[in-house]
């Protein structure tokens, strides 16, 4: 059995996959800003399960939550970096201060919660890091922007992480899930304050009292967190896992898109070599 801790276990992909990986039987750290919100986890199941306080934005309560967790179980194998939540608003619209917290969450809170891991993981020569992304990477949507730049960021430096730790033994994997029937859409989304007029027919329709999407999405979290202990306990985990056919649908027309933008423009993108 392994050591895994997840961030952002309060609702959700991270609720289901804690539940999903207790009742496999692992030892599990569950996290939330709120430690209430998480505590019913460790019911009947105390000697393998620590419920912990954890803001990933506080540097200081990532070190500690990671440090507590290797004293209980003397080490961590499985980090799955999943808190985060929605934000929307036209790039124009977006304040300042809300899109620093939406990269302080999702890209640095995740940096942080990798870095304290490593060198445990490092020593080890073994461990698996799952880093949540979305869907939202890949297709920026409009009034998505800040929240697909925070993600494409993620997945950019996972790649990186990738290749600097598969000769430790080290796994990375990126999830992109598409739509799933959770709180995102919903009591957790957050969306500007400002509000364009201009913007309407495009940003303005994915806002808050303009969507009607919250409780009808195709993805079951459920079985998002069995796909994800299935790719975790696979011998080669996937360095990319989409979830959900919603996202496979999207993510092909998305390359599609590209590829056709490629071939159109490639004698001109080819034409800046030196001759």
């Amino acid at each position: 059995m392994a050591v895994w801790i997840i961030t952002g276990c309060s609702t959700g992909i991270g609720r289901a996959l804690a539940e999903k990986v207790i009742a496999a039987g692992h030892d599990a750290v569950v996290t939330a800003r709120d430690v209430a919100a998480v505590a019913a986890l460790a019911e009947g199941v105390a000697d393998r399960v620590l419920p912990i306080a954890l803001d990933v934005t506080d540097p200081s309560q990532v070190v500690s939550a990671v440090r507590e967790a290797e004293a209980r179980f003397g080490g961590i194998d499985v980090l799955v970096n999943n808190a985060g939540y929605g934000y929307r608003a036209a790039v124009e619209e977006g304040d300042e201060a809300d899109v620093r917290t939406l990269f302080e969450t999702h890209f640095f809170g995740t940096v942080a919660m990798i870095r304290a891991v490593l060198p445990g993981m490092r020593a080890r020569r073994s461990g698996a890091i799952v880093n949540l992304s979305s869907i939202a990477a890949q297709l920026t949507r409009a009034g998505s922007g800040y929240y697909s730049a925070a993600k494409a960021a993620v997945e950019g430096m996972s790649g990186s992480l990738r290749g600097e730790l598969a000769p430790l033994g080290i796994s990375v994997t990126v999830v992109e899930p598409g739509s799933f029937r959770t709180d995102f859409a919903g009591r957790s989304l957050q969306q500007s304050a400002t509000v364009i007029d201009d913007y309407a027919e495009t940003a303005g329709k994915r806002r808050k009292e303009n969507d009607t999407a919250d409780g009808r999405q195709p993805g079951d979290p459920e079985k998002a967190a069995a796909a994800i202990l299935t790719a975790v306990e696979s011998p080669q985990p996937p360095s990319f896992l989409l979830l959900g056919s919603d996202a496979v649908a999207g993510y092909r027309r998305a390359a599609d898109r590209r590829a056709a933008e490629i071939r159109e423009w490639e004698q001109l993108s080819t034409s800046t070599d030196f001759d």
